[in-house]
């Protein structure tokens, strides 16, 4: 019977489920948060199955955002002060995916490999992409302010340009060195245990003004600034339409716009499109992370499973692949440049010099 016993004693304690951690070395739970080791080990094809979709993000982002530094860097007529920001996102997002291997060969191995180290390479590659994708997204809504609402004297030069965009980068600077030196926070695995971010979960009041702090430099700045700019993008769109066609009926004519009757859209419309798909596209990358990290400093952390605090990362991965297509791609003059290096794509751009003269305003969009 005492045989019996220990030979069904010892199946039950192989059919007990894992939890988070199990696999982790010694000299590496020390970076396990707790929260984490009350759940279950998801099975391994969980692992796999977020392997897949990554490597897909990873080959779409770095091909896309290749491809705009590549044409926007060697074509000499996309060479502008406003390309310069959609150059300076696309190396964010290509930054995003130096993670990404190591995702992978950590997915294999179903947690952290290299310990603290490994962790906090891994954190501050998507802390630079994150907080200077929000910067510069501010900065492209900046820009195109004021190149619509100032046509004259409102467009930078490449000095200017270039300034904003170290701006950008030492906006990055503070969130991200601070905890990887672990002067203020610091880098712990999360979620499946095969990335890490910055510690959201500890339980005190370091971490939660911590917490408070980051969610304001690189979420709630950013997002004021790019609503205020668009805003008042679409206001001066409004009112000069409206001035434009004041000036028309008193004149007695139709339209002041040239081939208004060859546009598909309004230029109010396609302003409208553009700012709403721009700010969209922030919301969705940036928004459940904040919720994520607002919730484990602040509020009930038992919503926050393991599975729950992987979409974020997905959905920041994701949007890095969209913007070359926002951005870039609805450019006409990068089209043309695309078609013209690479035929074989099978491009049918009709591009003109005078594309999108509608208007002033249409034509700073464009140009834009």
């Amino acid at each position: 019977m005492s045989n019996e016993s220990t030979i069904i004693a010892m199946a039950l304690q192989n059919e007990r489920p894992k939890l988070l951690g199990w696999n982790l070395p010694q000299e590496d739970m020390s970076l396990l948060h707790s929260h984490w080791q009350a759940y279950e080990a998801p099975p391994f094809y969980y692992h796999l199955l977020l392997a897949v979709i990554y490597f897909f993000l990873m080959i779409t982002s770095t091909v896309g955002n290749g491809i705009v530094v590549w044409i926007f860097s060697t074509t000499k007529t996309l060479r502008s002060p406003s390309n310069m920001f959609i150059v300076n996102l696309a190396i964010f997002d290509l930054c995003m995916m130096l993670e990404m291997p190591m995702l992978l060969y950590n997915s294999g191995y179903q947690r952290i490999i290299g310990g603290d180290l490994a962790c906090t390479i891994y954190s501050v590659f998507g802390s630079f992409s994150g907080i200077g994708g929000s910067a510069t997204n501010a900065a492209i809504a900046y820009d195109r302010y004021k190149a619509i609402s100032s046509p004259l004297d409102g467009k930078m030069n490449k000095g200017q340009a270039f300034a904003i965009i170290i701006i950008t980068w030492l906006w990055t600077m503070p969130f991200t060195i601070l905890p990887a030196l672990k002067i203020w926070g610091r880098y712990i695995p999360e979620g499946f245990l095969t990335t890490c971010s910055f510690d959201f979960l500890t339980d005190d009041e370091d971490t939660r003004v911590f917490v408070a702090c980051i969610f304001v430099w690189a979420y709630c700045i950013p997002m004021i600034l790019i609503m205020t700019f668009y805003s008042k993008l679409f206001s001066h769109v409004k009112a000069h339409e409206k001035m434009l066609r004041d000036q028309a009926r008193r004149m007695n004519v139709q339209s002041l716009s040239a081939n208004k009757d060859d546009a598909a859209q309004t230029v109010e419309i396609r302003i409208a499109k553009a700012c709403f798909t721009i700010f969209f596209l922030f919301v969705c990358a940036w928004t459940p992370y904040a919720i994520v990290a607002l919730i484990g400093a602040f509020g009930n952390r038992s919503l926050l499973t393991p599975l729950t605090t992987m979409i974020p990362a997905v959905a920041a991965k994701i949007v890095s692949c969209i913007d070359p297509w926002v951005y870039a791609i609805s450019h006409p003059r990068y089209r043309a440049a695309l078609e013209k290096k690479c035929p074989w794509l099978g491009i049918k751009e009709d591009f003109k010099d005078n594309v999108d003269t509608k208007s002033v305003t249409t034509n700073a969009t464009t140009e834009t």
